[in-house]
C-alpha cells in the first residue's frame, strides 16, 4: 500500500500546548508538516507555536462551544491553506469516586472528550467529504477497553470516542476520508502523575504516541495502540467474562491506576 506524504501537509491539533499534543506537534512539523497549534490558554499557544517556528501557528480554541472549534478551523485555512489533518486530542481527566463527582466535573469531562471529539469529526468530515480527501485522528484511550474504577466518566467519555470512530469510518467507506483512533495506555504527563502502578503496564512517553500517530497518518492504520501490548491486554479483559476480567484487574492491580 502507498504511503502518503507528510510534507506541506496542514494539520489542526487540539490540546496541542503541552503533553502528547505538544509532542505530536513537534513530530508533525519535524515531518515537514505546516502546523496550527490549538488549546484554550492563549499564552501557551503563542509561545508553542513561536518554540516550533515558521511552519506553526497558535490559535485558541474551546472544543466544547462549536463556534468556536469552526472558527479554529477557519483561522487554520486562513493562514496554511485547505485542512488536510485535524486531530481531536484535547482531553480532560477528574479522577476520583462518582457517587463524589461534582455536576461540574461530569459536565467538563463529557463537553470535552465526547462533545468537543464529536464536534471536531463533523466539521472535519464536511470540509474533506467535499474536497474528496482528508483525515481524522481522535484521541481515544486504553480506558476505552479497560474501564477503571476512579475513572468511571472519563472510561465512558473513552468509549463514546471509539464508539464515534469506528461507526464514522464505516459511513466514510468508499471515499478517500480516513479515521484513525488512538488508543494510549498510560503516557508520561500532567494527565498521569498521580496514576498509580500497575503490573504489565508500561509507562511511555509522549514522543511514543507522535511516533505512532505520525506512522497512521502515512499508512492510514484505523486504529493503533501505544504501547502496542495495550491492544492485546484491551482485548482480553474485553473477552473474558465479567468476574474473571474483573479479578484480572485486581489481581494486576488495574482497577487500582486511578486510586
Amino acid at each position: 500500500m502507498a504511503q502518503t506524504e507528510l510534507g506541506g501537509r496542514v494539520v489542526a491539533i487540539t490540546g496541542a500546548a503541552r503533553g502528547i499534543g505538544l509532542a505530536v506537534a513537534s513530530g508533525c512539523v519535524s515531518a515537514g508538516m505546516r502546523v496550527v497549534v490549538g488549546d484554550l490558554d492563549a499564552r501557551a499557544v503563542q509561545q508553542v507555536a513561536e518554540q516550533l517556528g515558521p511552519n506553526a501557528v497558535g490559535v485558541v480554541v474551546d472544543v466544547s462551544d462549536e463556534d468556536s472549534f469552526a472558527s479554529f478551523l477557519d483561522a487554520a485555512e486562513e493562514h496554511f491553506g485547505p485542512l488536510d489533518v485535524l486531530i481531536n486530542n484535547a482531553g480532560v481527566l477528574r479522577m476520583g469516586p462518582l457517587a463524589e463527582a461534582t455536576a461540574e466535573d461530569v459536565r467538563l469531562q463529557l463537553d470535552v472528550n465526547v462533545r468537543g471529539v464529536i464536534t471536531g469529526t463533523r466539521l472535519a468530515m464536511q470540509r474533506f467529504i467535499a474536497r474528496g480527501q482528508g483525515h481524522i485522528v481522535n484521541m481515544a484511550s486504553s480506558a476505552s477497553m479497560i474501564a477503571t474504577p476512579n475513572g468511571a466518566v472519563y472510561s465512558a467519555s473513552k468509549h463514546a470516542v471509539l464508539g464515534l470512530t469506528r461507526a464514522v469510518r464505516g459511513e466514510l467507506r468508499g471515499t478517500a476520508v480516513r479515521t484513525t483512533v488512538v488508543m494510549p495506555g498510560v503516557i508520561r504527563t500532567e494527565m498521569t502523575q498521580d496514576f498509580a502502578p500497575a503490573l504489565g503496564v508500561r509507562v511511555v512517553e509522549p514522543e511514543a504516541v507522535a511516533e505512532a500517530i505520525l506512522a497512521a497518518l502515512r499508512t492510514g492504520a484505523p486504529e493503533i495502540y501505544v504501547p502496542k501490548e495495550v491492544g492485546l491486554q484491551g482485548r482480553l479483559f474485553t473477552m473474558l467474562p465479567a468476574r474473571a476480567s474483573d479479578a484480572m484487574k485486581r489481581l494486576a492491580r488495574v482497577d487500582r491506576v486511578m486510586h
